[in-house]
């Protein structure tokens, strides 16, 4: 009698073993990643405030070279608009003499529902740049500065 032998091929794939250890690894990454990334992009919206807040600033000083005052509710010159912030509101207020104002200060306050809520940067007359709120991790209270990572470190 002849017998018929037939050769199973090995088995080609991945046991459940490896693509657990796989998964696991993958997970490992992203818990790692992830943190970094947000904190990232949260640092990429900050520059919005700043970048607005000293801009608006050399627009105060150049309606003061013209009217020797920051007067008015607005401080002189109107702050930058929502539709030209995406993630913070700017406002300004005069210190002093309301219309005759010699001093202001401008404020720039995360939206609420963003990842930059929390954070609150102000700049007056004189330049001195404050971080005046922060979520937790990026700094302790009022730091003289504007705030640009966790942990405080400044520009």
């Amino acid at each position: 009698m002849n017998t018929m032998h037939t050769h199973r091929k090995p088995a080609a794939g991945f046991t459940l073993i490896e693509l657990m250890i796989v998964v696991a690894i993958v997970a490992i990454l992203l818990a790692i990643a992830l943190p970094s990334y947000t904190d990232y992009i949260t640092r990429g919206k900050l520059t919005e405030a700043q970048n607005n807040l000293a801009a608006y600033r050399v627009s105060m000083e150049q309606y003061y070279q013209d009217n020797r005052n920051y007067g008015g509710a607005t401080c002189g010159v109107p702050a930058p608009t929502s539709t030209s912030l995406k993630y913070f509101a700017i406002t300004c207020a005069p210190v002093g003499g309301g219309s005759t104002a010699q001093a202001y200060l401008a404020t720039a306050t995360g939206d609420a529902g963003t990842s930059v809520a929390g954070f609150t940067f102000t700049i007056d007359n004189s330049n001195n740049q404050q971080t005046t709120a922060e979520p937790a991790g990026w700094g302790s209270g009022t730091i003289n500065c504007w705030v640009i990572r966790k942990g405080g470190s400044c520009q």
